[in-house]
């Protein structure tokens, strides 16, 4: 996948992230976990741009193993808000299918580039 389809993924993810968010009940838990779900899923986006721009091979490296590790987070905090049932699985399926291929497709990227000499 080229640069600006991933940057365009990401995006639509944290996009999707907010309506998420902005759909939950309000309650003290929603509350922290949506705060948490934001943060991590419209850091996605942001870090993979900062990825673009990496200044060496390790820059670039160490700035995708920050989307890994934001992506992976996501995922968990949606995974809260349907283990204790403040969301149907339903509300998130597509949203965490997305996270996954994002985290694979960041860690084959993260691969690719440690085998390259």
């Amino acid at each position: 996948m080229n640069e600006e389809l991933f940057k365009g993924r990401t995006k639509r993810l944290a996009l999707d992230i907010i309506e998420l968010i902005e759909s939950l009940p309000r309650s003290r838990t929603a509350d922290v976990i949506g705060r948490q779900l934001l943060r991590s899923g419209t850091s996605v986006g942001a870090n993979y741009r900062a990825a673009c721009r990496g200044k060496s091979k390790a820059d670039v490296i160490s700035k995708l193993a920050i989307v890994e590790e934001e992506a992976d987070e996501t995922s968990y905090w949606m995974e809260l808000l349907v283990e204790s049932q403040i969301v149907q699985p339903s509300r998130v399926t597509e949203l965490l299918r997305e996270t996954n291929e994002i985290i694979a497709m960041t860690v084959a990227s993260i691969r690719t580039l440690r085998e390259q000499k």
